[in-house]
Order: C-alpha cells, then sequence, then structure tokens
C-alpha cells in the first residue's frame, strides 16, 4: 500500500478526488470547516465507485450506521488495531464493505428495536448535518454557506428537526447532542 496524498479540509480533499485516481480514501469525521459525513456524499457523487473508508475518533454507535447509510464502504475508530485498519482497507478496495463486530452487532439490535432508536436516527442525513451543526452553535447563515443552501432551507430544516424530535429550541437541541454525545 502506497499512501497518495494528504488534504488538510474538505474543500482540498474534493479537489484532490476531481483531478487524480485514488483506490480508497481513508476519511475522518472531524475535518476543519465542514465534516467528514457531509462531503461523504460529494465524494459519492464525484467518484461513485470509489471507496470511502471512515477513521475517526467518534464512537462506532454514533456515527457508523449514519455513514454506511450515506455511502461509506467501512467504519473504524482511531483506537482500531492497525491490522484492523489494514483488513478493512483490503476489503473495501475488494470492493466489498467493512464492518466490525461491534457494527454488526448494532444493525442486528436495530432489526429488532426499530421502534426503540434514538430520537436522531429518524433524521435524514440532512436533517442530522443541521441539527449537528446547530447544537454546535453555528449561525443559520454559516451553516447555509458551508452546505450551499438558502437560510430558508436551513430554518425549514430546523422546524423539521425540532418537529420529528420533539424540541422547542436550539438550546434543546444543543442539550440533546451533549447528552447523546453528538458533538
Amino acid at each position: 500500500m502506497t499512501i497518495a496524498g494528504e488534504a488538510a479540509d474538505g474543500a482540498e480533499l474534493l479537489a484532490r478526488i476531481r483531478n487524480e485516481e485514488f483506490d480508497v480514501v481513508i476519511l475522518d469525521i472531524s475535518l476543519p470547516g465542514r465534516s467528514g459525513l457531509e462531503i461523504l456524499p460529494e465524494i459519492k457523487t464525484i467518484r461513485p465507485k470509489l471507496p470511502v473508508l471512515i477513521l475517526s475518533m467518534h464512537p462506532e454507535e454514533q456515527y457508523a450506521l449514519r455513514a454506511m447509510k450515506s455511502g461509506a464502504a467501512g467504519y473504524l475508530t482511531k483506537g482500531s488495531s492497525s491490522q484492523e485498519l489494514i483488513e478493512a482497507l483490503q476489503k473495501v478496495t475488494m470492493g466489498k464493505k467493512y464492518i466490525s463486530p461491534s457494527v454488526a452487532e448494532m444493525l442486528v439490535k436495530n432489526l429488532d428495536n426499530n421502534g426503540e432508536r434514538p430520537l436522531h436516527e429518524h433524521l435524514s442525513s440532512r436533517e442530522f448535518q443541521v441539527m449537528c451543526r446547530i447544537a454546535g452553535g453555528d449561525t443559520p447563515k454559516k451553516i447555509a454557506e458551508d452546505l450551499m443552501v438558502g437560510i430558508k432551507t436551513v430554518n425549514t430544516y430546523r422546524a423539521r428537526i425540532l418537529q420529528k424530535m420533539g424540541k422547542k429550541s436550539n438550546a434543546d437541541l444543543t442539550r440533546y447532542a451533549l447528552e447523546h454525545h453528538l458533538l
């Protein structure tokens, strides 16, 4: 395996993916500016067959399923062993998906307890992104600029999020996000 490059942020990563060929991308959720989960759908639009392995400090139970639904080929925490990383890279470059035993267990649990999922798992990927940004203190203007949508669109997402989650304010969303370790 050869490391062919590194990107400092999402914009640089997207530019490199447009202009260069890679066998796999290892993507961190916590990128400066836009998160890896926000960048992932754009990567899949530019290069639909390019496998993306998420390597993150965030525990699997918080983001793995959402990342896989957004097009990731696999998800590992930074605490995973180097052997597990190599195994995951080999699997995703062969066109397969990689999930750890704990993610497999979560998938089975979600099948059994579909109605008991946390409130944030009922949000669409975009709603989840907006909720995390609101909970993190970003203004609607900043969110709109980063997501390349209008402020009215962000306000519509906010209203939907509040309704779906049964919350009344941004403070409620922030409290929820902190309690569920989403920030």
